[in-house]
């Protein structure tokens, strides 16, 4: 309430001002007047309003004593806060004058003693919420709830008062008023620093303060503000907002792309798409500055949220998800040439709808179904590794020597081929089949520096830029068993998402691209507005791509496939890439599938007929 008076008084004082340094050019009785009284009016609403209750001061714990002043810095803003600072600073100067013109020196000691007290208890629990004491305990003079300490503040006034009213009286003789007036200028001094504090807290951090998943306005405004929806890249809804103002709940429509919307909750915060587009979904970003500012200032939350449309296609991802089935595994089908996802299935997945129910149980399930293993599992490439290290030898115009064997000893055991090959053992089929034999053949021409460089070219020893967590890939200067990197077994761990842009440049004539997740912002002024664009680099020549595809071609379709495993401390996992050759005229197509289990058999089946069902659609 002392905030909110406070903020008034100096907003009226202001407004007079303004008021009277525009009537020699306005006619008060005006159009024109009337507007400008509007915007102060409205201006009055936004910086003072929250002294009247437009605030949520009960968000603030503790806040009848320790807390007291961010309880009126949320009611009141930065101008009721900046009131309160000034009553102090009018306080202790005061005091200050009392005791330089004191009529004796106890006196003019005890003014200026009790002047320090209170500025000083004041700047120190001031200071504390704003982060620069530690918070000690102490109430803050005639605002916080305390009785003796209510008492002992109201006390000191009177004593105050009581020299003040001495000072028509002779002062006593002061030799040296420097003390006095260092001791004021100090105080005075450390509550402008506690203002412009304040003030960066209120001005520059404010976003980032909102932006908070703890901050509980943001949740309330999410209560009462629709935000945007996301969609697929057919404007299909994917995640939406259902109810009415004050009671809005997002409502995820597709479940299983839980590990790709994510989720906003008040108490377990954010996840995401949800989380990386926040401010787009929210309307803090996206619309001009002057719509955000005018909602913020008339209705105290920003404006409706903008639809966020991704590169999924909900029709490719639902059969992505029935072929996956009951399997643990992931699944990602990219446009080569743009590095468009249009699907992204990780299983076992979970529900955003059911957070705040099942989030204790799924934290503890042994199948990980929080965890998106598209872009956050980490496995090794394995004999999957074959149709790259091919590629490169067919740029380099290397001898291929036909492998005298298919299989190899790996950590102690025999080592075969995933799928079993014909008996002609060709190039493409021991190749696509996940022979390892093949691959130590094709591995021994090229140098261990040649090796990293290929897995570099790759991008697999960086994370993939993307909306979504991405697990961290380990950066590394040389193999420690370059052996072990042939066979796609050494250290260096990749994700399915990193998979399938490895697979898609051999679909796109040797080219790498950089995944594209989010497409468009609807926006109210120019509608659609396109986010990312698609770029590319070059990996392989566009003669080696052409004729790896070739090699591993499946008959009857325009597609290429490859079959591979890779063993793990869980056991072996399987590796399915494909895509489409040179020969479809369509949007070439590249996919990655990983099962966790040995089943090269399933896993090929899924992928082909993933393929089958994206080339008919």
């Amino acid at each position: 309430m002392i905030a909110g008076v406070v903020g008034y008084l100096m907003f009226d004082v202001i407004r007079l001002r303004i008021e009277a340094w525009l009537n020699p050019w306005l006619d008060p009785s005006g159009r024109s007047y009337q507007i400008v009284q509007s915007i102060l009016a409205m201006a009055a609403g936004r910086v003072l309003g929250r002294g009247l209750g437009l605030g949520n001061p009960a968000l603030v714990p503790i806040s009848h004593s320790d807390f007291i002043f961010s309880a009126i810095a949320e009611e009141s803003g930065l101008t009721g806060s900046l009131g309160i600072l000034l009553l102090l600073g009018i306080l202790t100067t005061r005091g200050i004058l009392i005791a330089l013109k004191a009529p004796n020196n106890y006196q003019r000691y005890l003014a200026s003693g009790l002047s320090a007290y209170l500025a000083t208890q004041s700047v120190l629990i001031i200071g504390g919420t704003n982060r620069l004491f530690p918070l000690t305990g102490v109430t803050l003079p005639f605002v916080s709830y305390g009785g003796s300490s209510l008492l002992t503040a109201f006390l000191s006034i009177l004593i105050l008062s009581q020299i003040s009213n001495h000072s028509e009286m002779q002062p006593a003789p002061l030799p040296q008023n420097h003390p006095y007036l260092i001791l004021g200028a100090a105080i005075l001094t450390t509550l402008a620093m506690l203002g412009l504090v304040n003030g960066w807290w209120s001005v520059v951090r404010a976003d980032d303060l909102l932006g908070r998943q703890d901050n509980l306005r943001r949740s309330i405004a999410g209560l009462y503000v629709k935000r945007g929806a996301i969609l697929d890249r057919n404007n299909r809804p994917i995640s939406i907002s259902v109810g009415k103002p004050g009671e809005y709940k997002r409502q995820i429509l597709y479940p299983a792309l839980s590990h790709v919307t994510g989720y906003t909750h008040p108490v377990y915060g954010q996840a995401g798409v949800e989380r990386s587009l926040d401010g787009y979904l929210s309307g803090l970003q996206g619309l001009p500055a002057s719509t955000v500012w005018l909602n913020e200032m008339i209705y105290g939350t920003p404006p409706p949220g903008l639809d966020v449309r991704l590169s999924i296609d909900l029709t490719l991802q639902e059969k992505a998800d029935k072929l996956l089935a009951n399997h643990s595994g992931a699944l990602v089908l990219l446009n080569a040439e743009t590095g468009e996802i249009l699907v992204m299935a990780s299983h076992p997945f979970y529900d955003a709808n059911k957070v705040e129910e099942k989030l204790e149980e799924w934290l503890h399930d042994t199948n990980s179904p929080l965890v998106n293993r598209a872009t956050q599992g980490q496995y090794p490439p394995g004999t999957a590794f074959g149709p790259f290290l091919f590629a490169e030898i067919l740029d380099r115009r290397l001898p291929l020597e036909p492998p005298q064997e298919l299989t190899t000893r790996l950590n102690g055991s025999l080592w075969g081929c995933s799928l079993t090959p014909n008996e002609k053992n060709e190039w493409g089929t021991i190749i696509g089949n996940g022979c390892p034999g093949a691959l130590l053949e094709l591995g021994q021409n090229l140098q261990p520096s040649q090796l990293l460089d290929l897995y570099k070219k790759l991008g697999w020893l960086e994370p993939p830029s993307i909306q979504l967590p991405v697990a961290s890939s380990s950066s590394i200067d040389a193999f420690s068993d370059p052996q072990l990197a042939i066979l796609g077994q050494s250290e260096t761990r990749i994700s399915p998402l990193q998979m399938a842009l490895a697979a898609a440049l051999l679909s796109a004539q040797g080219n790498l691209s950089k995944p594209l997740l989010v497409n468009a912002i609807n926006t109210p002024q120019e509608g659609w507005v396109i986010l990312g664009t698609s770029s590319q680099s070059p990996v392989f020549s566009e003669k080696a791509a052409f004729d790896t595809t070739h090699y591993l071609r499946y008959p009857n379709l325009p597609i290429w496939q490859a079959v591979g495993r890779a063993k793990t401390n869980l056991g072996v996992i399987t590796w399915y890439i494909g895509g489409t050759r040179a020969e479809w005229k369509g949007i070439p197509i590249a996919l990655a599938v990983l099962l966790e289990e040995d089943n090269p058999a399933k896993i090929e089946q899924i992928g082909h007929q993933m393929l089958k069902d994206t080339i008919i659609h």
